[in-house]
C-alpha cells in the first residue's frame, strides 16, 4: 500500500479504474520508501485504511448551491442543486507518527548544522543528506497511504449511495493532497528550476495547460478543492496560470482556524452545536462531542472571504460553492 497509493487500492477492489486518471500523480507518488517508515508508524495505521480520523477531517453530503463559471462548472461536471460528496482526510496516525519520528531525528541535524531554530517544527535537513533522502522516500510512502486510504473511502462512500440512490454515478471529480513537500519545476529569476514545494495548509492549483493534469481538465486547470466548516459553505475554485508565478502554483486548502480548539471546547458543547446545525438542515454526525466542539463553524474564518482573497490574488477562481447537507466525523 505505502508503494502503491490508489492503485493499491483499485486492484484489491476499493474503487474505479477510471478514478486514477482524476488522482495527483495517477494515484502514486513515486519515490516512495516504506523501508524508511518505522514500524510504529506502520502498526499506527494497519486498523486505521479506510478511516478518517479527527479534527477537521471529515466526508460531507454537499448540494451545489451557486455556481461562478458555467463552462468550467461544465467542464467539472457540476450543476446547480446538484449532490456532491467531499472527502478530507491524509495518511492517518502513519503520517503522524513519521512527522513525529523525523521531527526528532531534524533537531538534532539542525543544531549539529548550526542552524537556529525559531520554532522546533521548522526542524530541517539537507535534501541531499542522508537523512534528507530518508525522508523525502518515508513521506512519499505517507502521501501514497493518504491516496490509498481516500480511494477506500469513496469506495465506501459510493457502495452506500448505490443502496439508496440506484443510478447515482458519484464520478470522482479530482484528488489532491495537502501538508506536502513535492518536487516541481518552476521559473525563478528567469530560469526554470527543480525545486521542493512544502505546502502545508495549501493545496496544488496549477492553471490550464499543465501537463499533469488529466486531458479532461487540461483546458479548464486543476480543480481546488476549498474545506468551509460544518456550518459554512465550502467551495471548488480552478487553478490559475498566474499561481505559478505568484505562489508555486499553490492555493489555500480550507478556511482556516480563528481560534484554537481550547478555546473552543471553552465556549460551545457538542451538542449544542448539532443541535444548532440540525435547525438549518445540516445532519452532524461524528463519536466525539468534543470533537463537534472543537470544530465549531465559529472557530474558523469565513470561507467566503477566504477565497475571494485567493481570488482576487490570482491564485485560483472561484467555479461553485457548496452547502453542507450532512457531516460526518471521526
Amino acid at each position: 500500500m505505502l508503494s502503491g497509493g490508489a492503485r493499491w487500492s483499485v486492484d484489491r477492489g476499493f474503487g474505479l479504474e477510471q478514478d486514477l486518471a482524476r488522482i495527483e500523480e495517477v494515484g502514486c507518488a513515486d519515490g516512495a520508501r516504506p523501508d524508511y517508515v518505522s514500524d510504529k508508524a506502520k502498526k499506527r495505521q494497519r486498523r486505521e485504511m479506510g478511516t478518517l480520523g479527527s479534527g477537521n477531517h471529515y466526508l460531507e453530503v454537499q448540494a451545489v448551491e451557486e455556481i461562478f463559471d458555467e463552462p468550467v462548472a461544465a467542464a467539472f461536471g457540476l450543476e446547480r442543486g446538484a449532490a456532491v460528496v467531499s472527502i478530507h482526510c491524509g495518511s492517518r496516525g502513519l503520517g503522524h507518527q513519521i512527522g513525529t519520528d523525523f521531527l526528532r531525528d531534524m533537531l538534532a541535524a539542525a543544531g549539529a548544522a548550526g542552524i537556529v531554530l525559531p520554532e522546533r517544527e521548522l526542524a530541517c535537513a539537507p535534501i541531499e543528506s542522508e537523512l534528507g533522502r530518508r525522508y523525502l522516500g518515508a513521506m512519499r510512502a505517507g502521501i501514497n497511504c493518504a491516496l490509498a486510504n481516500r480511494e477506500i473511502i469513496t469506495h465506501l462512500a459510493r457502495s452506500v449511495f448505490s443502496q439508496i440512490v440506484p443510478n447515482a454515478a458519484l464520478e470522482l471529480l479530482f484528488d489532491v493532497s495537502h501538508n506536502t513537500c513535492k518536487a516541481e519545476r518552476h521559473w525563478i529569476g528567469g530560469k526554470e528550476r527543480l525545486v521542493h514545494v512544502h505546502r502545508k495548509g495549501a493545496t496544488r492549483a496549477f492553471g490550464p495547460g499543465y501537463l499533469d493534469l488529466p486531458e479532461a481538465l487540461a483546458q479548464a486547470g486543476q480543480p481546488v478543492l476549498i474545506g468551509g466548516s460544518m456550518g459554512t459553505a465550502s467551495y471548488v475554485l480552478v487553478g490559475k496560470g498566474e499561481s505559478a508565478e505568484r505562489a508555486f502554483g499553490s492555493a489555500c486548502h480550507g478556511a482556516g482556524r480563528q481560534m484554537s480548539r481550547h478555546a473552543a471546547v471553552k465556549r460551545w458543547r457538542g451538542r449544542q452545536i448539532v443541535d444548532s446545525l440540525a435547525t438549518d438542515g445540516i445532519l452532524v454526525r461524528s463519536p466525539s462531542a468534543r470533537g463537534v466542539a472543537e470544530e465549531a463553524p465559529g472557530a474558523y474564518k469565513d470561507s467566503a472571504a477566504v477565497v475571494l482573497a485567493a481570488e482576487r490574488a490570482g491564485l485560483a477562481a472561484r467555479v461553485a460553492r457548496l452547502r453542507p447537507m450532512v457531516c460526518i466525523k471521526g
